[in-house]
Parts: structure tokens; C-alpha cells; sequence
């Protein structure tokens, strides 16, 4: 009896365990994200005593069993872990970094939560403003960029009429429009400028990003690879991903002021020879005000975040430090662009980022800013000696001075330098809903609106067909618009568990209406006014003619699509994505692509990666509907020329086929590796075989026998001596590797030391070149189609290498920075003495026959530039920053071949140098106050 008793009190004592145990047993969930609010996907959750394991999945949730205050730890790469005690069943963690420079999870490249960078299948660089827009003279973000990114790229650009007024910026070499940019994952619309002068990726449009405020962005993700089958039209060369602030509760105020102190080449220095427009000692001087201010919404995380950037820029004018050519920095007197410099520039902008959570999981957000750009520079100089058709004159062609335009020069020549002028607006919002659900689908509803204005006016010029009536001096020369409408919708869901032979599924539409209009300048800013005294005065304002009736156009267009994403994770140590998208435009048909990648982790620090897609890029609207007669430099001599839409007349005349997608194969492979605490080294090759780049041909003559009867004709009826075309016409190859190593030691709480090396080496040619049949009449003509010329343009989009050193000590009170950067060579060519561009030879300076005759190639040898700065604290709210980009006051070479410098300025802007990346103003000084409160 006893013996049974026993038995069965043992049993009941052995359940009341059980259930015991079972009932303090509970299903804890929660949300797991970076400090700033990102998810994070992958994070390893264990519950110490019972050894029960989660992931973190889609969103980064995550649920797991867990006894009642027991101990929960949460761990993932290249962050702290977290241990947190088990005391309600809804559990939120926040993770922080390891270290600073490898908290970046990033968001592009990947549907659903975040990923830490290192752990990406393809490379991506994380662009922080916070630290790298505060320490440089630089006060826009396309320039702040080109120093810091490894493969980005921008040259400023002068005397090359609207690339003065936008700066754009490139990829990997390639063009300004085979970069996506989204902002916050959406896609933002292009300006509605088409580069025709001077700049890199000649015939294309991209985006400005100094088209909203610099202070509104938290972060930029730049995946440098090719994601067409992901993000769909323009992600040839990668994608920009721009993350706008999303931070409450404190005002974040920056002003500042800067100005170039360049005492070598500055004209103001030999203001009494009369030869140059001149500013100041230090011009340049550019003014800064920026903004930004986050408030809460509700209690459960939602917010709004508000910025407002002001920046006002002068004019910089530079040209050799003598004309004694027997001097290294010496050059003829420039008589053709006695205005060679940066344009002056006033800008204003805001932005709003909004996020507001609702009930049933959905979440509202919304985001969005305008931006106004008032811009001036100067064009070519007009001198009477050498053209006195494009100057004011009397019935009897005796010139009309006008005092306030024109100047008398060191040499006693009259000149006057039109400006350029143009009003840019730009405005954009996005909204959306997003929907988690209980099954754990993640849905996406959003409508992004995008538009970009760009007028021109010019000033200080005439109308020299209209004989004796020279009182106008002000045209508006007309302008352009572009609109974008585009609304998705995205699903993504995690199956199974990630690392576990889990995939995650991503799915969706695109709906996207593109609009372009050109409206055309008033009569006198285009017309040629008749007159009966057998002068043949330039008709148009000078500088840049208005867009005459003929230019105008209303063209729109339509582009549907639908992609699906895979991402598979067998294992902790391999991951597989996969990507195919279709798409239909209504203006030209279908196209499909895909995409492939891997991230195989050899060790725990070291991870091989690699992926291979085809691309595509949609002509813009912009490139088949514009048109304008310009005024370019042709056989040495300005003419008017013909810019030819795809559609017109004299297009199908040469033969030009309409329009049709480039396309492209893009191939990269590479590793990260974390080789101990706080640093981390990736390294990426590419490779991009491009077909069917659309460029913009050289230039046909009117007067050329050759070329098909109906054309010439057509061209000489219209009054024009040349005539251009946009076209599917060249292959390429762009190679190159990407290297980023960062390193950050923690010297103890209040000291830290930062060290960041980025590199790129590239190099780019050309595989083949479609000429035309109606153009293709002899050699000559199908040089002049893609001139040599043209090719050094094409090739010189990036230089052979660029990388930067920086390196940061911070403390509680102060830090001390210095970046050092170094842009490669590179090589353009000028015109040549038949002034075609096709292997352009010029006389040597020795030879005064002029019989000897020298390449005319510009050799731009790569060149160091070093930036310092300080920044103190002056009190808990408020920094004194100061300091010095180009401090050694480092320039390019001239555009010249140094036994031809009699042929200076034989180059696309007119001036001593090129727009190449380094720019040309020389040593920047600046400072800034910067208040947190």
C-alpha cells in the first residue's frame, strides 16, 4: 500500500512539474531594429537557460518560446549583443553597432528588412551626411559625394549653356542616366535637361541631386551594381538609394560660408590688363543655411521630420597666370571666353518625411519637397574683330556700343559675353500605406510624383538681325518640363526560416506616366528679323537661341511592369537571390530581364560574393523629343547647328532609326572581410559590356555633297549649317575594381581614431560603332558620326583611378580630420586645326611655317588634392568648424598639348582646362557653426 501511495504521489509530483513548467512557458514575440529604427533580418535569438533558438525574419520579427524571466540573448553581425530578461510576451529590441562604421544595414538591393552591408551579396557603399557633409568647403551633395564615393563621379562644367546650371553626377564610368536614383526606396525623376555641351554622358539626362536639401538626408546607399531586374529601367550602372531623416525632438541648425582663395590662377590679380572679367580675391564665396527639425506623432512611433536649405554661390573666374607662353602656367590671351569660371547660383529647398502608424498593422507615410534654382553664367565671348555679325550695328553696319555690356579689352578689341541664365524648380511627393499582416506578408501601396522645370533666359545679349534696335537686352529664350507619375505595389513574405532553407518571396507592379513638354521662347529670343541692306546679321539671342515654334513639343508615355524576387538561405553560410522583370513601354515595345547573386560565407569574417544580370535603359523622353539650333563650335568657326529630335524630318533624312532600349550584361565578384573588431576591407571587379548606348552624333554640314541630296537641302532651306542627331550607335566595355577599407579604434570613451581608404580603377572601351547608311558616304562622314573626339569624351567619364584617403581623430571637445584624394589621368582632345575632331593634329608653337603638326591631346595627369579641418566645441549645443579643401591649391593641366599652346582653348569650354573631376578654382577655404539643440 505504502509502495503504491509512493508511486502515485510521485507521478502527481512529477505532472504538477510538468504543468508548472509548461505554464511558465510563454510565446514571446517582437520587432528587432537598429538605433535608427531600420529592421534587422537574421538576428540569432537564444534563451539561455532552455537553449531554445530563433531568427529574426521578414521585418524583423521574431517569436520564440521562452520560460517566464528567463534570459533572452540577441545576437548579429557587426553589432553588440543584447541581453534582455523575459517579462511580458511583446519584447521590441534595438540593437547598437559594434562599431560606427559597421552599423550600416542597407536597404537597397533587397526587398523587406535590412541587411548589414558586409553580409550583401553585391557591394554597396553607406554615404552618412551626418559626418561627411560637415567637414568640407563642399556645400552641395554631388560634390560632397564625388570626394567620398569610390566610384561616383561628377565634373562641373563651364560654357557648356545648361550643364553650367546642374551638376550630375555618374557611376562606374558609365552615363548619368544608367544610374537609378530612388529616395527612400521610391523612384525620383530626372531633370528635364539633356546635356549637349561640355559634359560627361553627352545626350543624356540624370538626376540632380541637389534638387532637394542636403540637410533633409540621413544616409545614401550607392549599390554598385547592376539591378534592372529589380528596380527596372536606368540601374545599368547601380542604384542610389537616398534615406531621409526620420529624427524627432531636436533642432539640427548648420550655416556657413566658403570661398576659393586660388592666388595662381584667379583673374582678379591681372585686373588691369582689361583682358578678363574679374570678381574678387576670394570668389566664389558661397553661403549656406540649412535647417531640419523632427517632431512626434502619437505614441507609437510615428513622426514627422521637416528641412529647409538656402545656398547662395558666386561666379569664379580663372585662366593662366600669363600670357607668356615660355612659362609653364603661362598661355595666350584668351580672347574667345574672357568669362571662363563657375556660374553663380541661388537656391533654395525643403523636404518632409513623414510616417504615421495606424491600427489593424497598417502604416501611413508620405514624403516630398520643392527646390528653386536661380542660375547665371557666361558663354562664349563675342568679339567684333572676329565676328561683328553677332554684334549689335546701325543700318550702315557701324557697330552700337552699349556701355553696361560691352567692354573694351587690353588689346583694344570690343567683346561682350552673353549670360546664361535659367530658373530650375523641382518638386516631388510620395505616399503610400503598408500593410504587415498576421500571416507575415509585408504590402506596399505607394504613388510617387516627380516634376522638373528648367527655363532659360539670356541677358546682356542681343538680337543682332535686328538692324538699329538694340534695346533689348533681355530674352526668354523658352525651356522645358518633365513629369513622372509612377505607382506600385509590393508584396514580400519570409517562408520557413532564415538560414534554415527558408526563402523569402518578393513580388510586384509598376504603373509609371512620363510627360515632356518644350515651350517655346518669345519671337526675338529665336527670330531672324529681315531687313533690306544685304547685312547678314546672327539671327537669335547670342548665347543660346530661344526654342523657336519648330522645338515645340508635347510627347508622353506610359511603362508597366512586374518583377519577382527571390532570396533563398539553405544555410547560415550561403544565400541566393534571384530576379526577373518584364516591362512594356507604349512608345517603343517590351523588354525583360534578370538577375542572379551570391554571398557564400567562407568564415565567420570572410565572405565571397558575386552576381550577374542584364540591364536595360529606356531612351528618355528627353533624348527623342529634343530639339533646339544652337549656337557650336564647328571648323573652328560658331555656326548654327541643328540639335534633330528621332521624329523630325531631317532625322529620317540621314537615316536615323528611331530610338530603342540600350542593354547591357553586368558581371561582378568579389569579398568582404572583418578581419578583427572595427575594420572591415571589401573588394569588387566588374565588368558591363554595353549595346546600343544612345550618344550624340558629331556634326553634319550643309554644304557637304556627299551626304544625301534631300537632307542637305532640307538643311540649307532651314538656315542652319549643321545639323546633330541622337542615336543607338556605340558598344562598350566598362572593367574596373572597387575598394573599401574602413577602420575605427575606440581609444577609450571620449577618443576615437577613423581611417576610410576608398578606390576605384577602371578603364573603358570602345567595341563598336553603328554609323547610318545615309551618313556612312565616306570614311570622313563615318568619323564624323563618333569623331575621335568624341570617343576621348566617352572614355574619359571617369579617370583611370580615383581613390581617398581620410583619416579622423575625435574627442570630447574636438576633432581633427584630413581627407586626401587622387584623381587619375585622363585624356581629351581639342578640335584639331580642320576643327572636326577627327584625329585632331594642330601646328607646333617651334615651327612657325605651321607646317609641323602635333596631336592635340590633353593629357590630364592624375594629381593629389588634400582637404584638413577642424571642428570644436564651443558648448553642449553648439561646433566651430573650420578648415581647407585643395589646401595646397592643386590644378589640373592645361588643355593643351605643350608644343601647341598657340592653340589654348581649342577645347569644349573654351577655357585653360576642361570640366574634369578636380576641378579648376583651386584652394577652398571655409567655415561652419553647426547647433544641436
Amino acid at each position: 500500500m505504502i509502495k503504491k501511495l509512493t508511486t502515485y504521489f510521485s507521478f502527481l509530483l512529477l505532472l504538477l512539474l510538468t504543468i508548472s513548467s509548461f505554464a511558465q512557458k510563454q510565446n514571446i514575440k517582437g520587432r528587432i531594429t537598429d538605433n535608427r529604427g531600420t529592421a534587422l533580418e537574421g538576428v540569432t535569438i537564444k534563451a539561455v537557460n532552455s537553449k531554445t533558438t530563433a531568427i529574426s525574419g521578414n521585418n524583423g520579427t521574431y517569436s520564440i518560446n521562452a520560460s517566464m524571466n528567463e534570459v533572452l540573448e540577441f545576437s548579429f553581425v557587426s553589432f553588440d549583443s543584447k541581453k534582455v530578461i523575459a517579462n511580458a510576451t511583446t519584447i521590441d529590441v534595438t540593437l547598437n553597432a559594434s562599431t560606427s562604421d559597421l552599423q550600416d544595414v542597407i536597404l537597397v538591393g533587397s526587398r523587406g528588412a535590412g541587411r548589414a552591408k558586409i553580409e550583401s551579396p553585391v557591394p554597396v557603399d553607406v554615404i552618412k551626411l551626418s559626418e561627411v557633409g560637415i567637414n568640407t568647403a563642399k556645400m552641395d551633395l554631388t560634390s560632397t559625394l564625388n570626394a567620398v564615393a569610390p566610384s561616383f563621379n561628377y565634373n562641373k562644367q563651364s560654357g557648356a549653356d545648361g550643364a553650367d546650371h546642374v551638376d550630375i553626377g555618374t557611376l562606374r564610368g558609365l552615363g548619368p542616366d544608367q544610374t537609378l536614383v530612388l529616395v527612400n526606396g521610391k523612384r525620383r525623376h530626372s531633370t528635364a535637361l539633356v546635356g549637349l555641351f561640355g559634359t560627361r554622358g553627352r545626350g543624356g539626362s540624370g538626376v540632380d541631386l541637389n534638387g532637394f536639401p542636403a540637410s533633409s538626408v540621413d544616409r545614401i546607399e550607392i549599390l554598385r551594381d547592376g539591378a534592372s531586374a529589380q528596380y527596372g529601367s536606368d540601374a545599368i550602372a547601380g542604384v542610389m538609394n537616398v534615406v531621409l531623416k526620420k529624427s524627432t525632438k531636436e533642432w539640427n541648425v548648420v550655416t556657413g560660408i566658403a570661398g576659393y582663395a586660388d592666388k595662381k590662377f584667379n583673374t582678379f590679380q591681372f585686373r588691369d590688363n582689361k583682358d578678363y572679367l574679374t570678381a574678387r580675391p576670394i570668389d566664389g564665396i558661397t553661403q549656406s543655411l540649412s535647417v531640419n527639425r523632427g517632431f512626434d506623432i502619437g505614441s507609437k512611433g510615428g513622426f514627422i521630420n521637416f528641412s529647409f536649405d538656402f545656398l547662395d554661390q558666386g561666379k569664379t573666374f580663372r585662366q593662366a597666370a600669363s600670357s607668356d607662353i615660355s612659362k609653364a602656367d603661362g598661355l595666350p590671351t584668351n580672347t574667345w571666353r574672357q568669362g571662363f569660371g563657375d556660374g553663380s547660383m541661388q537656391s533654395y529647398g525643403t523636404m518632409m518625411n513623414m510616417e504615421i502608424p495606424l491600427s489593424n498593422g497598417f502604416k501611413f507615410y508620405a514624403f516630398g519637397g520643392m527646390n528653386s534654382k536661380k542660375s547665371d553664367a557666361y558663354a562664349y565671348t563675342r568679339n567684333w574683330s572676329a565676328k561683328p555679325n553677332r554684334f549689335p550695328v546701325t543700318n550702315n553696319g557701324d557697330l552700337i556700343y552699349i556701355r553696361d555690356i560691352m567692354f573694351t579689352s587690353g588689346s583694344g578689341d570690343t567683346s561682350y559675353n552673353p549670360h546664361i541664365q535659367a530658373n530650375i524648380k523641382d518638386m516631388s511627393l510620395a505616399a503610400g500605406l503598408t500593410k504587415t499582416t498576421q500571416s507575415g506578408w509585408d504590402f506596399d501601396l505607394s504613388n510617387t510624383m516627380g516634376y522638373n522645370g528648367f527655363h532659360y533666359y539670356g541677358n546682356g545679349t542681343f538680337n543682332a538681325s535686328n538692324i538699329g534696335n538694340p534695346t533689348q537686352t533681355h530674352f526668354n529664350d523658352g525651356g522645358f518640363e518633365f513629369m513622372q507619375n509612377t505607382t506600385n505595389l509590393d508584396a514580400t513574405k519570409q517562408f520557413g526560416t532564415v538560414n534554415k532553407g527558408g526563402i523569402k518571396v518578393s513580388f510586384g507592379g509598376e504603373l509609371r506616366s512620363e510627360k515632356y513638354n518644350i515651350s517655346q521662347g518669345e519671337y526675338a529670343s529665336f527670330a531672324a528679323f529681315p531687313n533690306s541692306n544685304g547685312l547678314e546679321q546672327a539671327p537669335g539671342a547670342q548665347g543660346f537661341p530661344g526654342f523657336s515654334p519648330d522645338d515645340r513639343v508635347r510627347a508622353s508615355r506610359t511603362v508597366s511592369g512586374a518583377y519577382a524576387d527571390f532570396e533563398f538561405t539553405p544555410n547560415d553560410l550561403l544565400l541566393v537571390t534571384a530576379a526577373v522583370r518584364g516591362e512594356n513601354y507604349s512608345d517603343f515595345g517590351s523588354v525583360a530581364t534578370y538577375k542572379t547573386s551570391f554571398r557564400y560565407k567562407l568564415t565567420d569574417n570572410f565572405n565571397f560574393r558575386g552576381s550577374m544580370s542584364t540591364g536595360y535603359r529606356a531612351p528618355s523622353l528627353q533624348q527623342k523629343y529634343f530639339s533646339n539650333t544652337l549656337t557650336s563650335f564647328s571648323q573652328g568657326q560658331l555656326v548654327q547647328s541643328r540639335v534633330a529630335r528621332n521624329d523630325d524630318p531631317i532625322t529620317k533624312l540621314a537615316g536615323i532609326p528611331s530610338l530603342k532600349q540600350e542593354t547591357s550584361i553586368n558581371k561582378s565578384l568579389g569579398f568582404t572581410w572583418k578581419p578583427f573588431k572595427g575594420f572591415s576591407l571589401t573588394v569588387d571587379g566588374y565588368a558591363i559590356e554595353m549595346k546600343d548606348r544612345v550618344v550624340l552624333s558629331g556634326l553634319f554640314s550643309a554644304a557637304d555633297e556627299s551626304l544625301p541630296v534631300a537632307l542637305t537641302s532640307k538643311l540649307n532651306t532651314m538656315g542652319v549649317a549643321t545639323a546633330q542627331f541622337f542615336a543607338n550607335a556605340v558598344n562598350t566595355t566598362n572593367t574596373g575594381v572597387d575598394v573599401v577599407a574602413d577602420y575605427q579604434l575606440k581609444i577609450n570613451n571620449n577618443n576615437k581614431l577613423k581611417f576610410l581608404f576608398v578606390a576605384n580603377f577602371q578603364g573603358i572601351t570602345i567595341d563598336d560603332i553603328h554609323v547610318p547608311a545615309g551618313l556612312n558616304t565616306n570614311t570622313y562622314n563615318a568619323q564624323t558620326f563618333f569623331t575621335d573626339r568624341e570617343q576621348y569624351f566617352l572614355k574619359a567619364s571617369a579617370p583611370e583611378s580615383k581613390y581617398s584617403f581620410s583619416l579622423d581623430y575625435s574627442s570630447k571637445k574636438f576633432s581633427l580630420g584630413t581627407r586626401i584624394t587622387y584623381f587619375g589621368n585622363l585624356a581629351l582632345t581639342g578640335f584639331g586645326v580642320n576643327g572636326d575632331g577627327i584625329n585632331p593634329m594642330v601646328p607646333a608653337d617651334a615651327d612657325e611655317t605651321g607646317n609641323t603638326l602635333v596631336p592635340e591631346i590633353f593629357n590630364y595627369k592624375g594629381k593629389f588634392t588634400t582637404d584638413v579641418y577642424a571642428s570644436l566645441k564651443l558648448c553642449k549645443a553648439a561646433n566651430l568648424i573650420l578648415g581647407a579643401d585643395n589646401i595646397f591649391n592643386i590644378h589640373p593641366d592645361f588643355a593643351v598639348n605643350p608644343q601647341a599652346k598657340w592653340w589654348a582653348g581649342d577645347n569644349e569650354t573654351g577655357g585653360p582646362w576642361d570640366g574634369v573631376q578636380m576641378g579648376y578654382n583651386g584652394l577652398r577655404i571655409f567655415t561652419k557653426l553647426a547647433f544641436k539643440f
